[in-house]
């Protein structure tokens, strides 16, 4: 009887795979021409909405804008120069007319980055210039000057830490300016500054001229001063000073790097 019972089943199966063979498939969906044409419809109102929403309406619009990296500047000034027009769509601001406008109004930024995010925020980032000569005018204030020579302000008063040039020339400087002047002389005596690392440009005061072979530094502390003869060989010079001044002198003599010396 089992034999039968098996013999039932097997046959029942053959028959459903018999008929499953037989059975024609099923028809894929198909969209008439007017259903693609719907669908076509739909696809593009829903673009056009997101392409709406994000340039033109006020959904996503400028609300907030902040200012990041000011140290001498403040965050009123960045904000007036970058002028960000509010409730415009965020999308269609002009983040490199920001930054132009920022760098354009204010000599001390270096550059100025803008950048957005969703959904209604902007940040401009500022990289101030760093001073590293105050160069004393006629008229008493001192303009300060960055490594790439670049004269970004004037000020009363020379900030702390920036050696201050000063032109003290001597009959044979004075006697010399058709040769070197007074511009030559200062760009030199700017060039001697930057030259120096940054622990003794705090320590020194001032960067006298008396003529182009003849320069001077003023340092402040124990130490006196740093006879440093002409701009050339300035980097040079700086690593022989280094090592110099951790030997107590009143003075300290690189005009010749390869030979130097200290002064009592």
């Amino acid at each position: 009887m089992a034999a039968g019972v098996a013999e039932s089943v097997g046959v029942e199966e053959q028959a459903e795979s018999v008929a499953d063979q037989e059975r024609p498939p099923r028809p894929g969906l198909r969209l008439s021409r007017r259903g693609i044409v719907v669908l076509c419809g739909l696809v593009v109102a829903l673009l056009g909405t997101g392409v709406w929403l994000v340039w033109f309406s006020s959904v996503f619009d400028v609300r907030t804008v902040t200012v990041v990296g000011v140290r001498s500047l403040t965050k009123d000034q960045v904000l007036r120069a970058a002028q960000v027009p509010l409730g415009g769509p965020l999308e269609r601001l002009d983040t490199g007319a920001v930054e132009a406008r920022v760098e354009k109004a204010l000599p001390r930024v270096d550059h100025a980055d803008v950048s957005t995010s969703w959904p209604h925020a902007v940040q401009i980032t500022v990289t101030e210039r760093n001073p590293v000569a105050a160069v004393r005018g006629d008229h008493g204030g001192y303009t300060l000057e960055d490594t790439t020579g670049v004269r970004f302000a004037t000020l009363p008063t020379p900030p702390a830490g920036v050696p201050v040039v000063q032109l003290a020339l001597s009959s044979s400087g004075r006697g010399a300016l058709a040769q070197f002047p007074e511009t030559v002389l200062v760009a030199g005596a700017v060039e001697v500054a930057k030259s120096l690392p940054p622990a003794i440009a705090r320590r020194t005061s001032q960067v006298v001229v008396h003529s182009y072979d003849d320069i001077e530094l003023t340092l402040t502390g124990p130490s006196g001063t740093v006879y440093w003869g002409s701009p050339e060989q300035s980097p040079r010079k700086a690593v022989v000073l280094a090592a110099l001044l951790k030997q107590d002198a009143k003075g300290y003599d690189v005009s010749a790097p390869t030979d130097p010396a200290l002064r009592s």
